[in-house]
């Protein structure tokens, strides 16, 4: 699995990991961390392991075989069962009893896929993000109650803090940037989920680390006795639902269900209710205003503009990975293919952003936002991150047919630390 070969495999999925050993060490570690398991006739290890991503539109498990063949080798990911439920936990702020349904129904997932006799050996871990971090604390916290309170009366292992709100630093960072070393293209990877956005890449020029704004966006590892420097920054509130809000205005305001939004992104005869985070809006075109890329364009660049920092060395880069919304959009306006993904250059995102807004008239009405989306993905990439127009980037959906996430190296990270005995 840890493969200088498979360097956005090792991204990716060691996203949020603070790694304070080498991989070699964490395979060696794995041997104590969980209870003795039961083995095959061979001698390799078979164990398994439980993680849900709590996100803001939705929450998925995780549900992980591994497979270690001898105690000096590294561990090897066997199979991934992945499923998800919409709407996220933070729609039910107000009734924690649904966030514990949800929790529940996904757990068959895990019963079904994980032996009964290994059930109460397999770790389950929930890790929030951007969803859960733009709510009240006290409703956050009380959602994270109840998925406790499942956790505990289901036959899986629970452990101390398996039940967390991921900051926005630690589902920033990435590991291990070892993978990139030696490779001739400057890569990174970007990811935009719908209530935060993150951008992290292995810096070639050291003023790209001496002009960062505060030091929260630099991750330091010490792989392979060399220290290791990576830009890494997770912007709250800039992920693809909230940037809705945002451009219509209906950030923070009193009394917004009474009130109906109005934006030059969306069709001129639209109107309809649109729900996040538990809240429903009412949102419209203006049938009476003008409607377009251009007007769009300039409601969208005040919800990036002095907000996105620009690394140094952006306009450098050659090959960035994009993940999630990235993914979901550019399938949505036909610009990849939904199962093998594809690469676009950026210019390819305000391009069919300007066809479809200029043109909304003639999309289905079961798209009202691919307008102001597509207008936000191309707008963050130029005028927030500073990407140029032809930088590459490579849109997929899974990588070794392993769905994409920061869950699995998360997931190693609580084996690496976990005194279980």
């Amino acid at each position: 699995l840890f493969t200088p070969e498979t360097p956005v495999f090792l991204l990716r999925f060691c996203r949020c990991c603070t790694v304070r050993s080498s991989l070699l060490d964490l395979a060696n570690s794995i041997g104590s961390v969980l209870p003795s398991l039961s083995r095959p006739a061979n001698h390799s290890r078979i164990f398994y392991a439980v993680m849900f991503d709590a996100g803001s539109t939705g929450t998925r498990i995780h549900v992980y075989t591994f497979i270690q063949s001898d105690s000096v080798e590294l561990p090897v990911l066997d199979n991934e069962m992945f499923h998800s439920i919409k709407p996220g936990l933070s729609a039910y702020a107000d009734f924690p009893e649904m966030a514990g349904h949800t929790v529940r129904m996904l757990l068959k997932v895990a019963k079904k896929t994980v032996p009964r006799l290994e059930w109460k050996r397999t770790p389950v871990f929930l890790r929030a993000t951007a969803g859960l971090r733009l709510l009240p604390t006290e409703k956050a916290h009380a959602l994270l109650n109840e998925v406790q309170h499942v956790f505990v009366e289901s036959p899986f292992l629970v452990t101390d803090n398996c039940v967390t709100i991921m900051n926005g630093t630690n589902e920033g960072n990435v590991c291990p940037p070892s993978a990139l070393r030696g490779s001739t293209s400057f890569m990174g990877i970007l990811d935009l989920g719908g209530g935060s956005t993150q951008i992290t890449f292995l810096p070639r020029l050291r003023k790209t680390i001496e002009t960062v704004p505060v030091t929260d966006y630099v991750a330091r590892f010490d792989i392979f006795n060399t220290t290791f420097e990576l830009y890494t920054y997770s912007y709250l509130g800039n992920g693809l639902m909230v940037a809705r809000l945002a451009t219509l205005g209906a950030l923070g305001g009193e009394g917004l269900e009474w009130q109906v939004f109005k934006s030059p992104c969306l069709p001129k005869k639209f109107r309809d209710e649109w729900s996040f985070g538990g809240v429903t809006y009412q949102v419209s075109g203006d049938p009476e205003g003008y409607a377009g890329f251009k007007l769009c364009y300039e409601q969208v660049l005040k919800v990036v503009k002095g907000i996105i920092h620009q690394p140094y060395e952006i306009e450098d880069s050659n090959v960035f990975y994009a993940f999630s919304y990235y993914f979901d959009r550019a399938v949505e306006a036909g610009l990849i293919d939904g199962v093998q993904g594809g690469t676009l250059e950026v210019r390819d995102f305000k391009k069919r952003a300007k066809e479809v807004c200029n043109k909304m008239a003639k999309y289905p009405l079961n798209s009202p936002f691919l307008c102001m989306d597509l207008t936000y993905i191309a707008c963050l990439l130029k005028d927030g991150f500073g990407f140029k127009e032809s930088t590459v980037l490579q849109l997929t959906k899974k990588v070794n047919n392993v769905e994409a996430s920061w869950a699995l190296g998360a997931t190693l990270e609580h084996f690496h630390n976990l005194k279980i005995h």
